[in-house]
This record gives structure tokens, sequence and C-alpha cells, in this order.
């Protein structure tokens, strides 16, 4: 029976997400991304409320030129910045059901270089 990558990526997800889960003092990085954009928020999932958010669409990343990976690699160090103005420093990553490679790991690179601790 063959699997479209819809399907498997959700199943991955979900496995991930018995797993992890945000708290006040450690949210969850939930990353989305799409053919052509990268989405990152900061959820404490107690409450069920995002703490932060940063996206290729954000107009201080927008602005910015290059490929896509330099452009993840831009929303990490964004929502990190924003993260730590709010007050948090370790966070759990939750990579969506997506291969930690490409997008999603330059995302997370930038969140790391920019302070914040997985």
């Amino acid at each position: 029976m063959a699997f479209s990558k819809d399907l498997r990526r959700l199943k991955i997800r979900k496995r991930i997400r018995s797993t992890v889960s945000g708290t006040e003092q450690c949210p969850r990085l939930s990353v989305y991304r799409s053919n052509k954009e990268i989405y990152a928020q900061l959820i404490n999932d107690v409450t069920g409320q995002t703490i932060s958010a940063a996206s290729s669409r954000d107009k201080a990343v927008d602005a910015a030129s290059g490929n896509k990976m330099e452009i993840a690699k831009l929303v990490g160090k964004a929502l990190a910045e924003k993260a730590i103005k709010a007050g948090v420093e370790k966070i759990a990553f939750d990579r969506g059901g997506y291969l930690y490679h490409g997008r999603v790991k330059s995302l997370a690179e930038g969140a790391r270089e920019a302070g914040l601790k997985f």
C-alpha cells in the first residue's frame, strides 16, 4: 500500500507530538514549511498560547535576499531574538514531521546561534 508524502509526514508529526510538549519555561518551537515560505512559533501547550512567532513573510526577513536556506536561518534568528525578549531561553524543538535537514535544520541553527538552547 503506497502512502502519500503528506500522510507519511502527518504520521511522523503525530508520533513527535506524543513526546514533545511545551511549557511556560520550555515552550515548543513548532516549524511549518511550505514550498515557498517557512514559519516558526513558540507555543505553551499548557495554556495553548503562542508566545512568539516569526516567518519568512515578516518585513525584516522579507527584505533580505538569498536562497530559502539563508532565509530560514534568518527566521530562526528573528524568532530567537523575540523569544529572549519574552524571557525564554530553553525550548523543545518540534520539527513537525519534516526531516531534520535543509531548511528545518537551517532554522534550528539560526535559533541556536542567536541564543536559544534546545
